[in-house]
């Protein structure tokens, strides 16, 4: 059967997203090759027309994912450093994490996955981090800038992995405002 131009290559970018937002809401090892093909309207066969191995599909995922991920910060940060800090920190991005930080859900799984994989994050938090420095206040010394934003990044990704952790509704909750107000502290901060 012959299909229109096209159809592969949208075929694939269907796989991406299936597996992009499984693998952020279930992780990488729990979520199998099966399962995403399902959800994508195709069967388990047809993945390696797509795909060389499932790592070749977490990277272009994740690749996705963080490609979605900067896109929704770009759109938080045109309120300012603020508005990013409490888009990132939110009830809602906590809720949601199929859809949200893929390096909050997934860190701890690519920190064990092979070099190439762990080479595109690399790549995509040096992106990450010029984003929140590019936006500190000009009173943090140059000198102190990268650094800074590294610090306040590293702060919302593990208060927004121990909120999504608790299973206690107001405690979550307190570790998100608690997450926001020492990023706005430390960003704040010109020494």
């Amino acid at each position: 059967m012959r299909f229109d131009k096209g159809h592969k290559a949208a075929t694939r970018a269907r796989i991406v997203a299936v597996a992009a937002a499984r693998f952020r809401r279930d992780g990488v090892a729990a979520t199998g090759i099966a399962p995403i093909m399902e959800e994508a309207g195709l069967t388990h066969g047809g993945f390696y027309a797509h795909f060389e191995s499932k790592e070749a599909l977490v990277r272009e995922s994740l690749d996705a994912a963080l490609a979605q991920t900067r896109r929704r910060q770009e759109k938080a940060g045109e309120a300012g450093l603020r508005g990013r800090l409490a888009h990132y920190l939110s009830a809602a991005h906590r809720d949601a994490p199929a859809q949200g930080c893929a390096v909050a859900a997934l860190v701890a799984e690519i920190a064990r996955h092979p070099e190439a994989t762990r080479a595109l994050l690399t790549a995509r938090l040096e992106a990450i981090f010029a984003r929140y420095e590019s936006q500190l206040p000009e009173a943090v010394p140059q000198a102190a800038r990268r650094g800074r934003a590294i610090a306040i990044f590293a702060l919302l990704l593990g208060a927004l992995q121990l909120a999504r952790a608790a299973t206690d509704a107001a405690l979550s909750d307190k570790i998100l405002q608690s997450g926001i107000e020492a990023a706005q502290s430390l960003a704040a901060t010109a020494d």
